[in-house]
């Protein structure tokens, strides 16, 4: 009678194995490049490329950009965020441009920066404009108006 709904990408995520935990303490000055499920608490100075999905810990700070396929922001970011799902929750700080295809933003959260969203693979449809109807204007000869 009821069909399950798939989960989405965000659930997903947060039910994920995380192998790859940087803590508080953990700060870095360089890119980060990592394959699995990273968790990230402590403070990254460079461009970070996961290929499953970030978790931004509420004290978790990365001055540089994000690419990967699902993201998750408690913490802030000062960089664009290249990502297929993004999820700002009420203490998540992203100051850059977004670049994604859904994005959940909870109240508090805060996004300062360009969003740029795409419709799934195809294109957004051009919109269609009415043709307005065009009325030709006749003009009178002086023979008209005299007889």
């Amino acid at each position: 009678m009821f069909k399950k709904s798939p989960k989405s990408p965000i659930t997903i995520l947060n039910q994920e194995e995380i192998l790859t935990i940087l803590g508080e303490d953990f700060e870095c000055e360089g890119n980060i490049k990592c394959k699995s499920t990273a968790r990230i608490e402590g403070k990254i100075t460079g461009d970070i490329v996961v290929k499953k999905g970030i978790i931004l810990g509420d004290k978790g700070i990365v001055k540089g950009n994000i690419d990967t396929e699902t993201a998750i922001i408690f913490g802030t970011v000062n960089g664009n965020v290249k990502v297929k799902h993004l999820e700002i929750k009420a203490t998540g700080n992203i100051n850059g441009d977004v670049k994604t295809e859904q994005l959940i933003i909870e109240m508090g959260g805060k996004y300062n920066g360009k969003l740029d969203m795409k419709i799934g693979p195809e294109k957004q449809p051009e919109p269609e404009f009415k043709k307005e109807p065009t009325f030709e204007v006749f003009k009178k000869t002086a023979t008209q108006h005299i007889g």
